[in-house]
């Protein structure tokens, strides 16, 4: 977390020089995170869907099998929450490249909704899910910030510490 948080603090210092210039995937580089190989779905779902301009993430977890386990404020620290946030946000950037052939394409993040598997009297929860969102900044500048919900819950599936769900809204037409 800490090495996230100087590398950010970097790279805002020179954002305004470089921003314009920069795609989403060389501000991730440049701040050291790869895109992982987007997640298939294990149920009967789908992992995004498009309506137009808008495009609907469903709850992700980590991809490649990286999910971290277990519960905050009893198996894992913020910091271990905010890790695994993460690793969250860099799967669903993944999952949008996958449904549209370039990270360029996302005009802002409209939504983001992040479920932290949680003890009843963890009160971290938007510490948390601070991870996913600064990836999302990151990757898209102030394009990257969202209205946001982070909420605790009982269990997720798994037993993953940390699932996300967003609404993005892209550029260009409503061809699909």
């Amino acid at each position: 977390m800490k090495k996230f948080i100087l590398a950010t603090a970097v790279s805002l210092m020179f954002a305004p020089i470089v921003a314009s210039a920069n795609t989403p995937e060389q501000n991730l580089k440049a701040n050291g995170f790869t895109l992982p190989a987007p997640v298939k779905p294990i149920a009967n779902y789908v992992t995004w869907r498009r309506a137009g301009n808008i495009l609907y993430l469903s709850g992700h977890g980590a991809c490649e099998g990286k999910s971290v386990l277990g519960k905050l404020g009893q198996d894992l620290t913020v910091d271990q929450g905010f890790d695994a946030s993460q690793l969250v946000g860099l799967c669903a950037l993944a999952t949008i490249k996958e449904a549209t052939g370039d990270l360029s394409t996302v005009k802002q993040v409209l939504q983001i909704t992040g479920m932290v598997n949680a003890t009843d009297d963890f009160t971290g929860h938007s510490l948390v899910i601070n991870g996913f969102s600064d990836i999302f900044v990151t990757a898209f500048g102030d394009d990257g910030k969202a209205a946001r919900a982070a909420v605790g819950m009982s269990s997720l599936p798994g037993n993953m510490a940390v699932e996300v769900s967003a609404v993005i809204e892209l550029k260009g037409d409503t061809k699909e």
